[in-house]
């Protein structure tokens, strides 16, 4: 296997961050490639992952992405975006998306190359967000209307199909209520204070008035007006005004003369003057006192007292870049040596699980509506008496066809041999079964990069090795499948796990909190967290140094918080170790042969939309379970 510096991508991720800092005019700024959502804050700019392969989507999806935030770091000014900023939310989305396409367009005239980079990183975000599908105004987002028209007005370039489609169910709403504001466009372009003037009166066109706030520009003008009322209350009179000048005058030369014959006095005289004006810096009024620099980001928004000592050395990283295709084909073709025994079950399994799924998916109907379809098969009714009202139904919604599911993978030591070729199977079986049911799965998988302390615990050691210093390893995420990704383009990745060497340590909180923050940026209505693990938490060269419970009171607080915060469904499949002592929601199973009845009853119970049935789903926890000891070898 190459070394990662043999990474084809590499040369070109470089010559990229580069060209990103000299458009942004900013040398300083940092540029990083990750799996997670792009992102600019303060100087650090997170661009989307490019695999060895440098497919073109890939390609133009990076390069739109780092010319779209460099333009905004070049044209962007933060305190003038801030004295404009509107209060309410809807309002600060218009703005916001008016002022990220005034950057945009500002830099397709000066730079016109960017133009094109950034159409394709429009395009790749409406294809995500299913823009081209939508057929009505309330399902499209006002802002990013918005948005596109005041790109398509500076431009005059022509959208990608799904952005086209957005703005064409907004543009008589847009174009009609803001048909005196819209000219004004050229003249203010250039200028970001004006143009905030003009976003503003646009957000007032469009009906947002009462969530813009005061005008700043009429606060300014009150306050310059109250300032010279009070210069003028305290001149003094002008006869007062020459009286006092002239004995100041008087009395210069006496106390210069004083101060010449007494050095002492006069250093006194320096020092006093020091003390009252160190006493006037300290008696700031309210508000104008030095700020502070902030105190730094917790690691862990579970837990924010959970240190980690160093997050330098972790690392977010895709399959690909771990090995090389022919290896990830031959790792393949070995986890389907061990699924091959069992593909008659697993086959079976797959059309069960497809067959249950899918019928949730069929439509159901609400009958004797007053309103709705017209009811054929009750049309007998009303030939027998025509006195009968018609009948009508109604279709019910389903919650099941917007959803995406996450599978979190623990890739530990413990996890070698049998575990995790069970963990595999599940997660191939689980894939290519929900991507059928057109529901979008994402594969991650966690361990350290090394065992028992990497470069972390090093430095600590370097350093002194200081009290309490938390995580003493380097993690490593490893995502085996994006949730966009088709099922075809990631199958051999899943071969990776059983790579030797690959499965080290497991530090299991922060892996969850990674996967929870990804299902959170996603536009999907349901959002499923499966973890597939063996037990609890263990990392050697941290627990060595911290409370012995430290990583799975992490562990509990991270699954208390998503609970607590309902935003995602949280549940779990032990392989070999109950984890119900983690996990309210889960089922143990020990070999590939449970999968038959623990798997398909669990998803079966997880997708219906029938209370009742979910509820039945706690009398799956023993399926298959027998009594192991829950400590890992690690």
């Amino acid at each position: 296997m190459s070394r990662r510096d043999d990474n084809p991508s590499e040369p070109f991720k470089k010559a990229l961050a580069e060209a990103t800092r000299v458009m942004a005019d900013d040398p300083e700024l940092g540029v990083t490639y990750s799996v997670d959502p792009p992102g600019l804050s303060g100087d650090a700019l997170r661009l989307p992952q490019i695999s060895r392969r440098m497919t073109p989507q890939e390609v133009l999806l990076a390069r739109g992405t780092a010319d779209a935030y460099a333009l905004r770091r070049k044209y962007h000014d933060e305190g003038v975006a801030a004295r404009y900023l509107p209060q309410g939310q809807m309002a600060r989305d218009l703005y916001d998306a008016m002022e990220t396409a005034r950057c945009e367009a500002v830099g397709a005239r000066t730079m016109p190359g960017t133009a094109g980079n950034i159409d394709a990183r429009i395009g790749a975000e409406a294809e995500r967000r299913g823009y081209a599908r939508i057929d009505t105004a309330t399902e499209a987002p006002l802002a990013v209307a918005a948005g596109y028209l005041i790109r398509q007005l500076a431009t005059g370039r022509p959208l990608p199909e799904g952005a086209q489609n957005v703005l064409d169910l907004w543009r008589e709403h847009l174009e009609g209520s803001a048909a005196e504001t819209l000219p004004d466009l050229e003249t203010c372009l250039t200028d970001q204070a004006a143009f905030a003037r003009f976003a503003r009166r646009v957000i007032e066109d469009l009906g947002y008035g009462d969530q813009l706030g005061d005008d700043p520009d009429t606060a300014d003008d009150e306050d310059q007006s109250e300032d010279a009322s009070a210069d003028e209350e305290e001149s003094p009179q002008e006869g007062e005004d020459e009286d006092d000048s002239q004995e100041d005058a008087d009395a210069a030369p006496d106390r210069d003369q004083e101060t010449q014959d007494d050095p002492a006095e006069a250093q006194v005289t320096l020092d006093d003057a020091a003390e009252a004006e160190l006493d006037d810096q300290s008696e700031l009024p309210e508000g104008e006192a030095p700020l502070e620099p902030p105190p730094p980001a917790p690691h862990s928004e579970a837990d924010p007292a959970y240190a980690v000592y160093t997050p330098e050395f972790d690392e977010e990283i895709l399959a690909t870049d771990l090995a090389e295709p022919q290896e990830l084909e031959r790792l393949r073709a070995y986890l389907d040596q061990q699924l091959d025994p069992l593909k008659g079950a697993v086959g079976r399994l797959a059309n069960k699980l497809q067959r249950r799924l899918q019928a949730q998916q069929n439509r159901s109907w609400e009958f004797d509506r007053e309103e709705g379809i017209l009811d054929a098969g009750r049309l007998a009714r009303v030939v027998a008496n025509p006195t009968t009202p018609l009948s009508f139904k109604v279709e019910k919604d389903t919650e099941f066809r917007d959803t995406v599911v996450t599978l979190l993978l623990d890739n530990s030591g413990s996890m070698r041999g049998r575990p995790i070729s069970i963990a595999a199977i599940c997660a191939d079986v689980l894939a290519r079964t929900l991507e059928r049911c057109a529901v979008k799965v994402e594969i991650l998988g966690f361990t350290t990069r090394a065992w028992k302390g990497g470069q972390a615990r090093e430095r600590w050691l370097a350093e002194g090795r200081p009290a309490g210093p938390g995580r003493l390893n380097d993690l490593r995420h490893i995502v085996y499948k994006p949730a966009d990704a088709p099922w075809r383009r990631s199958r051999d990745n899943l071969g990776l796990m059983m790579k030797e060497g690959l499965l080290k340590e497991n530090i299991d909180g922060e892996a969850l909190e990674w996967a929870h923050r990804r299902l959170g940026a996603r536009g999907e209505a349901r959002k499923i967290l499966m973890v597939i693990s063996d037990g609890a938490p263990v990392d050697d060269s941290t627990l060595s140094v911290n409370p012995s419970n430290y990583l799975e009171k992490h562990l509990r607080d991270v699954i208390a918080m998503i609970e607590r915060k309902r935003m995602v469904e949280l549940l779990a499949i032990g392989i070999g170790h109950d984890v119900t002592r983690y996990y309210d929601r889960a089922v143990t199973i020990t070999d590939v042969e449970q999968l038959a009845g623990a798997m398909t009853e669990q998803l079966a119970a997880l997708f219906d939309t029938d209370p009742r049935a979910r509820a039945r789903f706690a009398g799956l926890r023993h399926a298959g379970m027998r009594h192991t000891g829950m400590r890992k070898a690690g």
